[in-house]
Order: C-alpha cells, then sequence, then structure tokens
C-alpha cells in the first residue's frame, strides 16, 4: 500500500531546499518502492511553487514517479470532519496551537494508505494519534 508525501517534502525537492533535499530526496528514494501518493490538497498548495501551472506539476510529480490523481473520498470527508471537530473543540479550551485545515485534509487521506510522510510529525500527531508516520 502507498505512502501519502506531505506538502512540506513536494516543496523540499521543488525548491531545492538547502536543508532538506537530500533527506527528502532519500526517504521518498527508499520508500518509492511501496508506494507513493500525493493528496489532492497538496497539489492545491504547490500551485503557487509552479506560478499556476497545473501542467508544471504533473511534470514535476511525473519525473518523481508519485501519482496525484488519487480521488478524495467520501471516508475522507467522514475522516476529516470528524478530526476537524475534536480539534477545534479543544482549541476553544485553549489546549492547542492554530493548525490549518490543510494538515487535517491531508491527514485523512492519508489514514487510507500506509501512513505519511512528512518533516512535521508532531502537528500531525496531534491531530491524528494512529497515523504512521515517517520523517527524513
Amino acid at each position: 500500500m502507498a505512502w501519502t508525501v506531505d506538502t512540506c517534502l513536494l516543496l523540499d525537492l521543488a525548491l531545492d531546499d538547502p536543508k532538506f533535499f537530500s533527506a527528502s530526496a532519500r526517504l521518498l528514494d527508499e520508500k518509492q518502492p511501496e508506494g507513493l501518493v500525493v493528496c489532492p490538497i497538496s497539489v492545491v498548495e504547490m500551485s503557487p511553487v509552479f506560478a499556476g501551472q497545473i501542467t508544471a506539476i504533473e511534470e514535476f510529480l511525473q519525473r518523481l514517479n508519485i501519482p496525484w490523481s488519487e480521488a478524495w473520498t467520501l471516508a475522507d470527508t467522514q475522516a476529516a470532519f470528524t478530526v476537524w471537530n475534536r480539534y477545534v473543540a479543544r482549541k476553544r479550551q485553549g489546549n492547542l496551537p492554530k493548525r490549518p485545515i490543510a494538515d487535517v485534509l491531508i491527514g485523512a487521506f492519508a489514514a487510507r494508505f500506509q501512513g505519511l510522510l512528512t518533516r512535521n510529525i508532531s502537528d500531525f500527531r496531534q491531530l491524528f494519534p494512529d497515523l504512521k508516520m515517517i520523517a527524513p
């Protein structure tokens, strides 16, 4: 079963990040035989990097051999709905820092795959305590 690649790792590669590029590339190479997918939300988040040109990100992901056409499902929506409700309730009690909705959506998507490849394990762990995650 495939691993979901978080936006941060894609940014490391697309922007040739001097600090994270090598480690992120190694992790993706290591997990490639198991399969990699990208959440549709990550594709949207990457738009500014590719000047809003969908063909540019398609080519980028194709070079990395990472499919981006995996559909968002009803199960993804249900998982995100539940997690976002729990997060907002805890946030109202003052128990959590601000998190972007994109993390909830990416984590919900990743929950139906093998797990999530990300540099932001601690952020996702608060939202998805049972999700398998690997950092570079």
